[in-house]
């Protein structure tokens, strides 16, 4: 059993979602959004941090999945967003906790089969993998999707490795 926090970074609402994996098994644990008020970036920064560390304490994940900041056009924007990524990348590692990160796009692959998939088609495929009643919030279905993300590479990763240590009969 492994229990995987997924975290989508802003520096407004950063989305969380928890879930566990057994096998090939996935079952939802909790989502949400840790939103950030403050005048200084300081202080919205130290929220994130005080969020992801409140959820680690609370739901004790043994690995931490990061969605990667994506640069469209607004530089500052991709600026605050890349210090709220890393209030909640050192939000984890203060707990030891190993962290994975993945882009955006491998994020969708992995949840929709598309890697340009719309929030609408995230959301969509998140309900129905985690067997929701209702879809999530954006940046909660966001960040389950990076924790799902983490589980199926991990799953394809360690599969991967079993298969390659097992011995192969000769060809004829």
């Amino acid at each position: 059993m492994t229990r995987i926090l997924g975290i989508d970074p802003g520096s407004r609402i950063t989305g969380y979602g928890i879930i566990e994996t057994r096998g090939t098994r996935t079952s939802y644990i909790a989502s949400g959004c840790i939103r950030v008020a403050g005048d200084t970036l300081a202080e919205r920064v130290k929220m994130v941090f005080d969020g992801v560390s409140e959820l680690v304490s609370t739901h004790h994940p043994e690995e931490v999945a990061v969605e990667q900041v994506f640069v469209h056009r607004n530089a500052a924007s991709a600026l605050k967003l890349g210090h709220a990524r890393g209030a909640a990348l050192v939000g984890a590692a203060l707990h030891a906790l190993p962290v994975f990160e993945y882009t955006p796009a491998q994020v969708k692959q992995a949840v929709t089969g598309k890697g340009n998939a719309a929030k609408e088609q995230v959301q969509h495929m998140i309900r129905m993998l985690l067997g929701l009643s209702a879809a999530p919030q954006a940046d909660a279905a966001d960040a389950l999707g990076v924790a799902l993300c983490h589980a199926h590479t991990q799953g394809t990763l360690k599969h991967l490795s079993l298969a390659s240590r097992q011995p192969r009969e000769p060809s004829p």
